[in-house]
């Protein structure tokens, strides 16, 4: 057994690594950048070194740094994680190189599978069914839109190299065709340095179906069934579960026995991930199923997989890397009850879900299921890493079940004043076609007017916050009675201020509720701050009434898509920001002219910096 290993990576996946090798009796070696230095992996590992400042590029990212630390420990091995370097097949030589033991898949199946058409062109050999599009050399706009017009519409433009859901895009017209294809160009560019893409003919109801499979070293190869990934947004997963929603026996063996034969075809040793998508609108079908790429690596939600297998995949990495032979044969391996996995992230869904970032001064986590997570109280969330802050993972007898508890865990969440989709991923899990099973990777979109919180606090909130400002039990009669006012008998009514609106709240026999932080009541993973009406001037400004153009969230400009003095409609594209693994758009708020142009391509803003003004027009 490998007897030490450096960590190249960070958060809640050296965590997971760590617990891991505790067990059994590995030494670990973590390193971090100058954000990362107060993280708790960091004072959990056995050794702990600083490789540089924040950017990832300039610590994460710097394989031949993240080596010399590795012999400077004389560490046996190194462990990726996911993310970073994990699918590096040139960093994973490097580690051999340096006669080290790589805990990942072997630099040959990284490459094979690394650009989506060539790992397309070897599956097709394998006799693996693969979608219906485009995999050709020819780039050109004219080709790619000839293909795209072949294959019909709706199609989708994925990134050669991509993953993740970056340099993806769903077109569903010709006439749409030419300006996705740029975004998706400048967005593969920018992430993966290659701009090339494929075509793939977009399904209608899709599935996101994936089966988790281990290969050793002695030729064997095994999975350990499905996970259904298909609740996304924006292609990015929010929800997983073990096993998928209605999938028969019979279709279960067939996808399965496909990623096994996809894994062997490029002689796969380690965790991996064999991605398929599904046209799910006459339930799933073996004959509707089609391979779409494969992850080589362990994946975010390999802790479903752990639930109802009852296996530690990390310790099975260890103990491959080691070379010893797969833990487990097939026929030993069976599937126990369910489990779903939800990424709880800093992010504010009443603002279309852009990053929060800032301290956790507050951070309260459910406490009897699996929390795998980087941070705790006192952290800070910052724009240069994913803004994921735990996932939350429940294990139940039946999928019904398992909705309840991770609906009623997400409720229980408690942070602040980084915002967070909680009370998104409670209501969620209660949406009653989510609870049949009825989910496709449309399905956040379809439901977005019921899953997303309102911004504006309902009944049991404005109960809470105004509780919470009266006296408690035994203090002076007049004391801290700030918009207390005298109504019926049996009833106060309380003027109360919540997220600087002013409410007026009848309340009958209620006990004093003091808010777990001064200020902030939490209802149903929701935080709410809440005031006396004259606790402090409420601002009225409506933001973009002056015309200033601010950026929403902290990042870096990608595109400015106009230039001073030019006419701009309401809502047009003005500028592009990426941050946080996301791009977005900042629109015009009004007709007008540009005025003042401050926004500049490459440079990094935070959030509330004016970019532009707007003058309207007359």
């Amino acid at each position: 057994m490998i007897e030490s290993v450096l960590i190249a990576n960070r958060g809640e996946i050296a965590r997971r690594i760590i617990r891991a090798a505790r067990r059994l009796g590995i030494r670990t070696v973590a390193v971090h950048s100058d954000a990362d230095s107060a993280m708790p992996f960091v004072r959990e590992a056995d050794v702990a070194e600083r490789i540089g400042p924040a950017p990832a590029r300039e610590s994460y990212l710097r394989a031949d740094v993240l080596i010399e630390v590795a012999r400077r420990h004389g560490t046996q091995a190194i462990h990726p994680g996911y993310g970073f370097l994990s699918e590096n097949a040139e960093f994973a030589e490097a580690v051999a190189a340096a006669g080290l033991v790589w805990i990942g898949a072997p630099p040959a199946a990284i490459r094979a599978m690394g650009l989506k058409d060539a790992a397309k062109a070897r599956m097709i050999e394998a006799g693996v069914p693969v979608t219906p599009g485009y995999l050709g050399e020819d780039q050109s706009v004219a080709r790619l839109a000839a293909e795209a017009e072949a294959v019909g519409f709706p199609v989708l433009i994925k990134a050669v190299a991509g993953g993740g859901g970056k340099g993806m895009r769903r077109v569903d017209t010709a006439d749409e065709f030419d300006a996705a294809l740029e975004s998706c160009r400048r967005e593969a560019k920018a992430s993966f340095g290659d701009d090339r893409v494929l075509i793939e003919k977009y399904i209608l109801s899709p599935r996101h179906i994936e089966v988790q499979v281990f290969g050793d070293t002695h030729g064997n190869v095994v999975h350990l069934f499905e996970r259904d990934c298909s609740l996304q947004r924006r292609h990015q997963k929010v929800i997983e579960e073990a096993s998928a929603p209605g999938m028969e026996p019979a279709t279960r063996q067939a996808i399965c026995e496909a990623a096994v034969r996809a894994a062997r075809a490029v002689d796969y040793v380690g965790a991996g991930t064999i991605e398929f998508i599904a046209d799910g609108s006459d339930g799933l079908r073996a004959d509707r199923i089609w391979f779409m790429e494969m992850n080589t690596r362990l994946q975010v939600e390999h802790p479903v997989t752990e639930s109802i297998t009852g296996q530690d995949l990390v310790e099975w990495q260890f103990r491959i890397a080691s070379g010893e032979m797969l833990p487990r044969r097939q026929e030993e391996l069976s599937i126990d009850g369910w489990a779903m996995e939800a990424r709880l992230y800093a992010e504010n869904p009443a603002t279309g879900f852009l990053p929060s970032i800032g301290r956790l001064e507050h951070l309260v986590l459910p406490g009897d299921i699996r929390v795998d997570s980087g941070v705790e109280a006192g952290c800070e969330i910052s724009s240069y890493y994913d803004p994921m802050i735990a996932k939350l993972i429940v294990h139940e007898r039946t999928r019904q079940a398992a909705c309840a508890a991770l609906a009623a865990a997400s409720r229980e969440v408690e942070v602040w004043p980084v915002r967070t989709n909680a009370g998104f991923l409670a209501r969620v899990c209660a949406q009653p076609d989510f609870v049949a099973g009825r989910v496709d990777t449309g399905f956040i979109e379809r439901h977005a007017e019921t899953l997303i919180p309102s911004s504006e606090p309902d009944d049991a909130v404005l109960q809470k916050a105004a509780a919470s400002l009266l006296p408690p039990p035994g203090a002076g009669v007049w004391s801290a009675l700030q918009g207390f006012r005298l109504a019926a008998p049996d009833d106060r009514v309380v003027e109360v201020v919540v997220d600087d609106h002013p409410h007026l709240v009848t309340l009958g026999a209620v006990e004093p509720a003091p808010p777990a932080v001064r200020g902030v009541v939490f209802v149903d993973g929701q935080a709410w701050s809440c005031r006396a009406p004259d606790a402090s001037a409420i601002a009225s400004e409506q933001e973009g009434g002056d015309g200033a153009v601010a950026a929403p969230m902290p990042g870096q400009i990608i595109h400015v898509a106009v230039e001073a003095g030019a006419t701009v409609r309401k809502g047009q594209k003005v500028v592009v920001l990426e941050a946080m693994k996301m791009e977005l758009t900042v629109a015009a708020p009004f007709d007008g002219t540009i005025a003042e142009l401050a926004a500049t391509q490459g440079a990094l803003v935070s959030e509330g910096t004016i970019l532009m003004r707007v003058e309207k027009a007359a």
